[in-house]
């Protein structure tokens, strides 16, 4: 039985050669091609539509959050990688921590697990590098949907309304996200005049006017004023960097990733799991396929929950971890009919809610970008009147001593927000630029519509549409949730075989990430692209 050849999806792939934008929100990527249409490349875009998803979608995104990006340049084949991640504020500590009765589990929404929120220094970096229009061109369509107000998406609505009874009922200033206390409806306008002032601001004065100036004060005062410790030092220290991205070979592909701090070794760890299986005699939601992906999983979360830091403080053997004879060892802890759930990290070397889109420009520039406030609005405080959220993505520091991960002054934590692109290995041309946005969910994202595309050969919308897996918390030894469309039969052998599953429908399928992919032909420079069914968005493009 091969159910692949029965598979197809109910939307068609949006097909274009002009430029395209994939979003989570049509208004965002309506801002994107707005940009496109101006002559703007592939990195303005992509800063438009971040902020317009910051207007439209504060559910899940916004400058008070973090951003990476992967941008393919068109001329010359490269990929560069930026590390848009903040740092830990420079009094916050372990000792801190224990002193305050804190020092086993920090409370997700706690002031502390804010730091320095790095998107508005990295939607900078990125136009500085690769842009061509000024920020205040770029910004427009964002303030314009910040004062004029826009009608809202109901997904959106559904987790706006979630976020108001949770952490923005009792944040400091959580109700200005709000209408009188609770979300909007679908279909409602919701007005942010706060963050189109932010916007003109940050594009008449620079990104300076929020990491040293009055942005930056109201974020110190606001976050002091809700019980943390950063000061407007942590702010002037703040830096983006432009690393190597990692990457790795399977079948003519190469995927790339930004490196760590960042989870995407997660990705490439269980690819090359995954390589040396047979892939193409097995429908994408057989039992047996699933379990092999599965187990690649859990063996890439048991390697990068324990390396994955940041470099500066902990070695990452990236180049030994990624080694396809690493690869080799690791496939044959594989039981392959049975679940190993006690998955231990191995040893390489003798020692030692999120918003995704992606952008093709008509040169032939890519940009592959992530921005996330973390958990839905993030800390849900709000520096008065600013219009955003600051994020809690330092909930995701080990609080463990001799940990690689532990919480330092200065560290950036683990991070779960990864941009993905994919590349020929015969002459470096772009094969797609791609991405799945949730979690711990993300590197299983994009395992899963890498492998859709690269062995099954769907369209890109085809391969959002597949039913997905989800190791939910991200660890070797987690449970399985299945997405509903996933064959009963399926699920049973999968038990069968000593996987914990549940089996997941409804708005709680955003749990398996809300993709994005734009798919590149090398020969007629067309453009195909899908946007996923689980979000409100949708890909657009120029003719």
């Amino acid at each position: 039985m091969n159910d692949i050849l029965k598979f197809s999806s109910r939307r068609s792939p949006v097909m274009g050669s002009g430029g395209m934008v994939a979003a989570s929100q049509p208004l965002a990527a309506a801002a994107g091609l707005e940009i496109l249409k101006l002559g703007g490349t592939a990195a303005d875009a992509a800063v438009a539509t971040a902020a317009a998803l910051n207007v439209t979608e504060p559910t899940s995104t916004g400058i008070g959050g973090d951003c990476f990006a992967l941008y393919y340049e068109a001329n010359t084949g490269q990929i560069s990688a930026l590390n848009g991640s903040g740092r830990a504020p420079a009094e916050l500590s372990l000792e801190r921590l224990g002193k305050e009765g804190l020092g086993t589990e920090l409370p997700p929404f706690h002031p502390y697990t804010i730091t320095v929120p790095g998107a508005c220094a990295g939607w900078f970096d990125l136009l500085e590098s690769f842009g061509s229009l000024p920020m205040a061109e770029i910004l427009n369509p964002a303030i314009r949907l910040a004062e004029g107000g826009f009608p809202v998406a109901p997904l959106t609505s559904y987790f706006w309304q979630r976020g108001a009874q949770r952490q923005l009922a009792s944040a400091l200033n959580g109700n200005q996200m709000t209408i009188e206390g609770r979300g909007p409806n679908p279909g409602e306008v919701f007005k942010n005049p706060g963050l189109a002032r932010t916007f003109k601001l940050i594009a008449e004065k620079g990104k300076a006017v929020f990491y040293k100036e009055e942005i930056g004060e109201a974020i110190v005062n606001t976050i002091h004023q809700a019980g943390g410790c950063m000061s407007m030092a942590d702010l002037a220290n703040h830096l983006s960097t432009w690393e190597d991205p990692i990457s790795t070979s399977f079948r003519g592909l190469r995927l790339w990733e930004c490196p760590p701090n960042g989870q995407g070794l997660a990705a490439l760890l269980a690819l090359n799991i995954i390589e040396g299986f047979d892939l193409e005699g097995f429908d994408p939601i057989s039992p047996v396929r699933l379990h092999l992906e599965i187990e690649a999983m859990r063996l890439a979360f048991a390697d990068t929950r324990w390396y994955l830091a940041d470099p500066v403080f902990s070695e990452v053997p990236v180049h030994e971890l990624l080694s396809k004879d690493y690869a080799n060892d690791r496939r044959k802890l594989i039981d392959p009919n049975h679940a190993k759930i006690d998955q231990q990290y191995g040893v390489p070397v003798a020692s030692t809610d999120t918003v995704y889109f992606c952008v093709v420009d008509k040169f032939g520039n890519a940009c592959s970008f992530i921005n996330s406030n973390y958990m839905g609005f993030g800390t849900g405080i709000v520096p008065s009147g600013w219009g955003f959220t600051l994020h809690n993505r330092g909930h995701n520091f080990n609080l463990e001593k001799g940990h690689p991960n532990v919480l330092a002054p200065g560290k950036r934590p683990y991070h779960t927000i990864i941009p993905a692109m994919v590349t020929r290995e015969s002459d470096h041309s772009l094969y797609a630029a791609l991405g799945v946005m949730g979690g711990f969910m993300q590197p299983q994202g994009h395992l899963q519509i890498f492998l859709a595309l690269a062995s099954d050969h769907l369209d890109p919308q085809a391969c959002l549409d597949l039913p997905r897996f989800c190791i939910e918390d991200g660890t070797a030894g987690g449970g399985v949730a299945l997405e509903k469309g996933i064959p009963p039969r399926v699920v049973a052998n999968l038990r069968a075989r000593g996987h914990t599953i549940r089996v997941v429908s409804g708005n709680e399928r955003a749990l398996f990430g809300r993709g994005q992919i734009i798919q590149r032909d090398n020969l007629s420079g067309v453009l195909c692209a899908g946007s996923d069914a689980r979000a409100d968005g949708c890909a657009m493009t120029l003719v």
